[in-house]
């Protein structure tokens, strides 16, 4: 009888165990459904066009700009889920705390934890830099200050001004937009310190700049261009530029000027070193010398024997030596009469010396009539030999042609022919053809090219006024991006009243003209330490064009700016 009932309720049970299962398995699809719903807005959209929009504040509890401010916490609140980036470098508080503010992120709100320890009647103001952006792309909500007063009123002084590279005279958003502007108060001064500026800001796209909410005070500024983005001046790459006299600030301050410049560190010193088995020792320096030499210590021999070779900026140098016959080297370094380093170099166990001349040329596979061939080496050219200068002409050996050493550059040959359109040329420099310094040779080298027959020479003659008869200046002709430069001379105003460029190489150029006030043959960039501004630079105002076979006359005015160097 049991057995019955049983068998007769085995379809029933089958039938909720079948409704079990399938409500169990639609249930976990909701569940996974609802989860990937809820966290949808955490995820990267696909497809559609990039998100370039930053976060957007919805709410701010307490309100911004909010007087007699008494809250512990800080809750602002914004339309997408946000996240800190360089929470670290990019938010400050001003004035400073002694504890530093404690910053949550909770999906779409930050909630910031302010120290107990609030001055009374002060207005404080939380700069968030670049630090607050979108959780999927990264977007910036730049320059967002949170302020607040514990007293009745807020400050409200401005100073907004503008800036712009100190050497090309331009604000280039694409390669400088992460220069920032600090505000420092005199009484704490700590550009090149170990405290980072509390105020700071950035540039909009055309340089321009504001500061609000400020209190009546002292202040030093700034604009910084850095790699480490801490605030802080650190020499070397960074560029900096600044004002000689402090702001005293009683009223709205406008029309402040930065000219940010990379300038030299304060002292001096060897930032890389080696021994070469080229045969040479190698230096680099933080920063270019003016009047530099280097002597041997403990070896006479060796110091009088040796060839020195120095950058054109002075910032690095090449010392060859006749033997390497020690263990160690001991070099003092010199920069007008004064000793500013002695280092030592030991030489490499395993160094085997491979000393030879290895001839460079001016061409690869063109040769032009104006500019013909410059022969040069890696190491000290002493002489060379015509005979064993080899030039064919369509495979025929001519013997018409020039080998002449560079009266300025030493260490170069020019070597001139009448090159005919046309024709196939090969040029042998043969085995011991050159003769360098400690009895070095060259190996056979060869090079292959022809005539360049385009022919785009013109000749530009410039009327020059402006200068003064007593002053050094430095005029160069540069590229329309003021990079590359292809002509430079060093002239006094009253030497210069016209410039010429004979067959120059046809293209679009600018003209520049430094004043070298101190007459070391440089331009020199500010100074922080001393607060001297750079030496003034001019620019022509408009690009010129060389054109093939013209020669054009054009007349410039030459006046720098009014800031005070």
């Amino acid at each position: 009888m049991t057995h019955n009932i049983i068998k007769n309720k085995t379809p029933l049970n089958r039938l909720k165990r079948g409704l079990f299962w399938k409500l169990l398995f639609f249930g976990l699809i909701l569940f996974f459904i609802s989860q990937n719903f809820g966290c949808a807005n955490m995820q990267r959209p696909t497809g559609g066009p990039k998100d370039t929009i930053p976060p957007k504040i919805l709410e701010m509890y307490p309100d911004n700009f909010s007087t007699n401010f008494t809250e512990e916490e800080i809750i602002i609140t914004f339309d997408e889920f946000v996240k800190l980036n360089n929470q670290f470098s990019e938010f400050s508080i001003s004035p400073d705390t002694e504890t530093q503010p404690i910053y949550k992120v909770k999906k779409k709100d930050l909630h910031i934890t302010l120290p107990d320890s609030l001055d009374e009647n002060t207005t404080y103001s939380l700069n968030f830099g670049e630090g607050l952006v979108d959780f999927n792309e990264g977007n910036k909500l730049r320059n967002f200050v949170y302020v607040f007063s514990t007293g009745d009123e807020l400050d409200s002084l401005t100073i907004s001004g503008s800036v712009k590279d100190g050497f090309k005279k331009e604000f280039d958003y694409k390669d400088d937009e992460d220069v920032k502007i600090l505000l420092i108060p005199t009484h704490q001064d700590s550009i090149f310190g170990k405290s980072k500026a509390n105020i700071f800001t950035s540039v909009d796209t055309l340089g321009n700049f504001k500061f609000s909410n400020l209190r009546e005070d002292t202040y030093r500024i700034y604009a910084l261009k850095e790699e480490d983005n801490n605030r802080i001046y650190n020499g070397g790459d960074e560029s900096i530029g600044f004002l000689k006299d402090s702001i005293v600030l009683s009223g709205d301050t406008s029309g402040i000027e930065l000219e940010y410049t990379q300038g030299f560190s304060e002292n001096f010193r060897v930032i890389d070193r080696k021994i070469d088995n080229k045969g040479f020792l190698s230096l680099a320096f933080n920063k270019p010398l003016i009047n530099p030499e280097i002597n041997i210590l403990d070896d006479d021999y060796l110091n009088e024997s040796k060839i020195v070779w120095f950058t054109a900026e002075n910032d690095s140098s090449k010392i060859f030596l006749e033997n390497f016959d020690f263990d160690s080297v001991r070099l003092e370094i010199i920069d007008e009469n004064e000793p500013l380093d002695t280092i030592q170099l030991r030489k490499p166990r395993n160094l085997k010396l491979d000393r030879k001349i290895e001839p460079e040329f001016s061409i690869s596979n063109k040769v032009d009539k104006v500019k013909h061939i410059r022969i040069t080496s890696n190491f000290p050219i002493e002489d060379m030999d015509k005979s064993k200068v080899i030039i064919t002409e369509d495979s025929v050996k001519v013997t018409r042609f020039s080998l002449q050493k560079d009266t300025l550059h030493k260490n170069s040959y020019w070597l001139r022919y009448n090159w005919k359109p046309k024709k196939e040329y090969e040029l042998t420099i043969e085995e011991g053809a050159i003769v360098g310094a400690f009895e070095t040779s060259n190996e056979d080298k060869k090079l292959n090219f022809t005539l360049d027959e385009s022919d785009n020479y013109g000749d530009i003659h410039f009327k020059i006024s402006g200068l003064d008869s007593e002053e050094q200046y430095i005029i160069e002709v540069t590229d329309e991006k003021k990079e590359n430069v292809y002509d430079r001379k060093i002239v006094t105003g009253e030497e210069v009243n016209e410039i010429s460029y004979l067959n120059f190489m046809g293209g679009k150029y600018t003209l520049r003209v430094l004043w070298d006030q101190n007459k070391n043959g440089r331009w020199d960039p500010g100074n922080v330490y001393t607060k001297k501004q750079a030496e003034p630079i001019w620019y022509f105002d408009k690009v010129f064009t060389v054109r093939a076979n013209w020669e054009q006359n054009d007349e410039i005015n030459v006046t720098f700016d009014s800031q005070n160097p």
